[in-house]
């Protein structure tokens, strides 16, 4: 009952079917927090965060396709994302990304698609959580040589193994219901 009750000081929540979750930074126990998992909240008081990514896409022959990158350190197919860029729109910067970790140019959406979250897993350090504004890139120039191609592998896919790749739900959703 005093571990409930400090959990619950501490900013602890009731999730559905899962019971209480404590984030205490530090509980006056001296114990951490624990880790998020996947399809969690982020912790109170822990800022996500704030990343924009790209969604590159063509018309094949058969319809629309969409490219996914390999991550650089799991290797799990991923759309091209990182950091907000200063001196560069969001949109801007989701582009920057795909020219340096796909290779590709194009038009840009100025409006983002949609948003998605997923655990970052950072070296030597714990696990954080990231938002992430997805921009449409119609891809017009394909390069065979690019920044980042010794460490990242590239596919397109039609739109429906695309979503399947990805590990994401939410990104999944997004690439399922992504209509040009």
């Amino acid at each position: 009952m005093i571990r409930w009750f400090r959990a619950l000081l501490s900013g602890g929540r009731r999730t559905a079917g899962r019971g209480l979750h404590h984030r205490p930074v530090d509980a006056g126990d001296g114990t951490a927090a624990p880790e998020p998992t996947p399809g969690e909240a982020p912790p109170a008081g822990r800022a996500e965060r704030r990343q924009v990514a790209a969604l590159p896409w063509r018309r094949g022959p058969d319809g629309v396709e969409i490219l996914l990158v390999t991550s650089r350190e799991t290797r799990r197919w991923v759309t091209p994302k990182g950091g907000r860029m200063a001196g560069k729109t969001d949109a801007e910067a989701a582009a920057q990304e795909a020219l340096e970790e796909a290779g590709v140019e194009g038009v840009v959406g100025e409006r983002p698609l949609g948003s998605f979250r997923y655990l970052k897993v950072l070296k030597r350090r714990a696990a954080r959580w990231c938002a992430v504004d997805l921009y449409g890139l119609e891809v017009t120039v394909e390069h065979a040589d690019w920044q980042e191609r010794a460490e990242r592998e590239r596919v397109w896919l039609p739109r429906e193994e695309a979503a399947r790749r990805v590990d994401e739900p939410d990104l999944q959703a997004l690439i399922a219901a992504f209509r040009p």
